[in-house]
């Protein structure tokens, strides 16, 4: 044949060798899927090291908020082992507050005989036991008289603090009496803090090496309200590092090193991923430019945009990204098993995300077979107005949680906080807790009340019987759209007509002689019109370098 047709015939048997599934790359030329090979082993192993890393992050959270809930029993009076709201305790009387602060510094002084976990006094650099500090915020100046209605208040506020040594407990109270005598209409609140130092026994049982850690500890008086009621919070800032000297028997060592080898591999396989993935883009964009280039070269046209989103693979992108984010992971986990770092959760996040993608991405897979690829071309065709949809939702949903913030924050707990009104909308939107949310509302302003009943009951009615059924009609409508496509057929675009070898494109002559052209396409969101336009050369000019794209040849445009 001519070059011209044996060039058209190897485009069209690249393009038709590019879009097949890996098994019918391997039929047409023995071609082995080496990417699929890769994306499965990948899958396993991706898997395989979140769920042993999913399990030692466990025994560190574990680890952590157990020493919370020790420490609190340790030094909280009365703690019934629940915090109430957002804090632990709450005292009514000035008796009350000296109990509670002198049962802080008691426990304190007694650690190594009450503490059951390995846990003891945080020492500096020379060796010598950190401090407790005490300290005080009160008011500079004030004078307070409620039965004749009257207050002396200088708002400056300063600080008194207080080291206490745990080797000189025995003298605290007696040589500071003048720090404990406390004036309580001053004091705005007060806090203890000190440093502890531990050791996370329980990995040596999932052979692990033991972890030491650093805990922070505050104990806050909070008295700013000054409404009678001071409460307790303990807070706890708990940091890992490796131990300075340790010895442990065992195979926990060895161990790690296996640990270390199949984090390893598994960057090694992302990495080929990686490399895989980002060949098949540049195979994509060579072979986008030699069709673009036939078409303009022989029809006068420009490659439609969705011909543009089948050759620009997203897929590859998600892949690659999910690749970069487990290589990152691993890394960082291979630091932590190395006792470099312990940076745990922003570990678990890098694997736990590219986790989510490497799963999503199998879909592509499945994706090849007709009756697999309803989700994802339902998805592909409902976004655009989905996202659309819930933009202006958002806007109603936005006004209905600044109200309820507003009105009903000091009054419902579900509504103290912007994102608790937001995850209280959302689940009333789903249909949860709705009778709970209507009955905790307190009742005893009755303007509130009526006004709740009147926000609520408009929200679930306008949200689940109107927006949540145009959203599902919206995704309902796509799906039945290409239920039809797969029973009657989709549309072609030039490319898959290409594929086809059909020549009934759309040339600049033919376009000439029509006045009225109309395509439709199932993924475009335009529809576009072919009209015969009279341009002159200084006009032509212009449109071609102003709308190159809206160009079908010299004398029409494409209207989007």
């Amino acid at each position: 044949g001519s070059p011209y047709l044996v060039k058209e015939e190897n485009l069209r048997d690249d393009l038709r060798f590019y879009f097949m599934s890996p098994c019918e790359k391997y039929r047409a030329r023995r071609h082995i899927p080496w990417k699929l090979g890769v994306q499965i082993l990948k899958i396993v192993m991706i898997t395989t090291q979140l769920v042993l890393f999913g399990l030692n992050n466990q025994l560190v959270v574990s680890y952590k908020e157990e020493n919370a809930m020790a420490l609190k029993n340790l030094f909280l009076k009365d703690y019934s082992g629940v915090d109430e709201d957002d804090y632990s305790v709450a005292v009514y009387s000035q008796q009350g507050v000296y109990d509670s602060l002198f049962y802080v510094l008691d426990q304190y002084s007694q650690l190594g005989r009450l503490a059951v976990g390995p846990i003891s006094y945080a020492e500096d650099e020379d060796g010598g036991l950190l401090p407790l500090v005490l300290c005080k915020n009160l008011y500079s100046r004030g004078s307070v008289a409620p039965s004749e209605e009257t207050y002396d208040i200088d708002a400056q506020l300063e600080t008194v603090c207080l080291s206490l040594d745990p080797k000189t407990a025995h003298q605290w109270k007696t040589h500071n009496t003048s720090f404990f005598d406390l004036d309580f209409y001053r004091l705005v609140d007060m806090k203890i803090t000190f440093n502890l130092k531990g050791i996370n026994l329980q990995t040596v049982r999932s052979r692990e090496l033991p972890d030491c850690y650093s805990f922070s500890v505050t104990i806050t008086f909070d008295n700013q309200c000054h409404s009678g009621k001071v409460k307790l919070f303990l807070d706890i800032d708990a940091q890992s590092s490796t131990c300075r000297d340790w010895k442990i028997s065992g195979t926990a060592q060895k161990n790690t090193h296996y640990h270390l080898v199949f984090d390893g591999f598994v960057i090694v396989v992302c990495l080929t991923s990686a490399v895989l993935c980002t060949r098949s883009i540049v195979l994509a964009v060579r072979l986008l430019q030699r069709f673009s280039r036939f078409l303009y070269e022989n029809y006068s046209r420009n490659i439609c945009e969705d011909d543009q989103r089948e050759f620009l693979n997203g897929w590859y992108v998600l892949v690659i990204v999910s690749d970069l984010l487990t290589i990152i992971g691993s890394i960082l986990k291979m630091e932590i098993q190395a006792k470099s770092l312990t940076s745990y959760d922003v570990c678990s996040i890098f694997l736990g995300t590219s986790t989510l993608l490497v799963w999503v991405s199998v879909i592509r897979y499945l994706g090849y077979f007709q009756k697999y690829n309803v989700l994802i071309l339902t998805m592909k065709a409902a976004f655009p107005k989905v996202l659309r949809f819930c933009c202006c939702a958002g806007m109603i949903y936005l006004g209905y949680t600044f109200c309820g913030w507003i009105v009903l924050g000091p009054y419902h707990e579900k509504f103290e906080g912007l994102s608790l009104v937001a995850e209280c909308l959302f689940s009333l939107l789903n249909g949860d807790d709705m009778f709970t949310t209507f009955a905790q509302l307190k009742d005893k302003n009755t303007l509130v009340w009526l006004f709740s009943r009147a926000y609520l009951y408009s929200f679930i009615s306008l949200f689940i019987y109107m927006v949540l059924s145009l959203f599902i009609a919206l995704i309902t409508d796509a799906y039945e759209t290409i239920k039809n496509y797969q029973r009657d057929g989709f549309p072609l675009t030039d490319l898959q007509k290409f594929l086809r070898d059909q020549k009934d494109f759309v040339s600049s002559e033919e376009s000439r002689q029509q006045d009225f052209y109309t395509r439709y396409s199932v993924f475009c969101c335009c529809e576009r019109y072919v009209a015969h336009v009279s341009l002159d050369q200084h006009s032509y000019a212009y449109a071609r370098t102003t709308y190159p794209c809206m160009l079908t040849g010299k004398g029409s445009y494409v209207n989007c």
